[in-house]
């Protein structure tokens, strides 16, 4: 059985490595960025944001956002460890807790980074699916902060898919990686339950449709890379 300073050093290690690779491939791509407008404005004025997107499409996000002090939540699983450890890298600040573990304790992470004038990225579908479907976890935040959301999605020339519950994006060398904004979404302090799940399926929608029309090839998510 293995101590806590060896999976500490496993962790580290992995995550070292994992920033050289994403590094790396994001050196060959060519990136496009469409409506960066919907959060710059709020960036000038001081305002911070709240980025949502599918858990898949993490990867291009953490080179093209990286170094902007942004906190993102992720999973208490120990998969959750690596990513934790490969963004941190890459100048993210981490906040730990999900829908499924934690979830009190990563709302109130959430918020101090709020309070402190970060902005905050929430993979709405995480930890683990279903794939596509927006939880209303996020919007939680986004009620109690009064921070706009900002929905976003990726698509890529060509990629891999891994055979996971997300199909985790990874574009291949020298693809064209293509992030596209959309308009800002207000949550009010007084929305009630059902305003909630109404924003939820609407913010959801437009993130599907976003994402089906960057990746109008579509990918097979059984595919290994």
């Amino acid at each position: 059985m293995s101590t806590g300073r060896e999976r500490d050093l496993k962790f580290e290690a992995a995550g070292v490595l994992g920033t050289g690779l994403v590094g790396a491939l994001f050196m060959t791509t060519r990136v496009q960025r469409v409506g960066e407008e919907h959060y710059e404005r709020f960036r000038k004025a001081g305002q911070p944001v709240i980025f949502v997107f599918w858990h898949g499409q993490l990867l291009p996000l953490v080179h093209y956002h990286r170094r902007e002090g942004i906190v993102v939540l992720v999973s208490e699983h120990a998969d959750g460890e690596y990513i934790t450890r490969v963004i941190e890298r890459n100048g993210f600040g981490t906040v730990r807790g999900s829908s499924r573990r934690g979830a009190a304790r990563g709302l109130k992470g959430l918020v101090r980074a709020a309070r402190a004038g970060k902005d905050l990225a929430l993979t709405p579908d995480g930890p683990r699916g279903p794939v596509g479907v927006f939880k209303p976890g996020a919007l939680a935040v986004a009620q109690m902060t009064g921070f706009p959301i900002i929905p976003l999605a990726v698509g890529a020339s060509s990629g891999w898919r891994f055979p996971s519950w997300d199909g985790f994006l990874v574009p291949k060398p020298f693809s064209r990686v293509r992030l596209e904004y959309l308009p800002p979404r207000f949550v009010q302090r007084d929305a009630d339950k059902e305003e909630l799940q109404r924003l939820s399926a609407e913010v959801g929608s437009d993130l599907n449709a976003l994402t089906a029309r960057l990746n109008p090839e579509g990918f097979d998510a059984r595919r290994e890379p």
